[in-house]
């Protein structure tokens, strides 16, 4: 599998790290098909995978989690999930708790915004041919409870709010190439 060419796909301001793993994806590996997308001519089951994070600081009130492909060929990146308000107490998501039509496992109160497909939902990767995407799962530690959004509220919206009351981060970043 070939690099994808560099690119400063993090401007976020600094923060504390949080350690995000999987059960599911593995960073800097391929991502199996269970987390592609099933349309635009792909043929995986589009469920989100498995996290879980721990070392947030004293503060958390709640998290959001997202995935971002910074190579789409769009000049803004491509919003897959973008997920929020997920209680303090949740530190895992179980395979599929992003996944219509059932959500299995998705804490009660967390809210999904539409990603870039127009969906309130995980949708899996779905690149054009040529180049390995990056695919990041970022977890966010926020200091509030709520970030008073609701689910029509875009991605760039969401991200705004996100960073302005994150206080630790972090993400795994599998990759898919078709």
């Amino acid at each position: 599998m070939r690099t994808p060419p560099p690119i400063p796909y993090d401007h976020l301001p600094a923060v504390p790290p949080l350690t995000v793993e999987s059960d599911d994806v593995r960073d800097g590996e391929r991502k199996p098909d269970d987390h592609v997308f099933d349309d635009w001519g792909m043929t995986g089951r589009n469920l989100s995978p498995h996290l879980r994070w721990s070392g947030a600081p004293e503060g958390t009130r709640s998290y959001a989690v997202t995935c971002y492909d910074p190579d789409a060929p769009t000049g803004s990146g491509f919003w897959h999930w973008v997920l929020f308000d997920i209680p303090a107490d949740v530190t895992e998501l179980p395979t599929g708790a992003g996944s219509a039509p059932d959500f299995k496992g998705l804490p009660e109160g967390a809210q999904h915004a539409r990603n870039d497909f127009g969906n309130k939902r995980y949708d899996g990767a779905a690149p054009p041919p040529g180049f390995p995407h990056r695919y990041l799962f970022a977890v966010h530690a926020l200091g509030v409870e709520k970030l008073g959004l609701d689910g029509d509220a875009p991605p760039a919206v969401v991200g705004f709010n996100v960073t302005a009351n994150t206080l630790a981060r972090g993400y795994i970043a599998p990759v898919y190439e078709t």
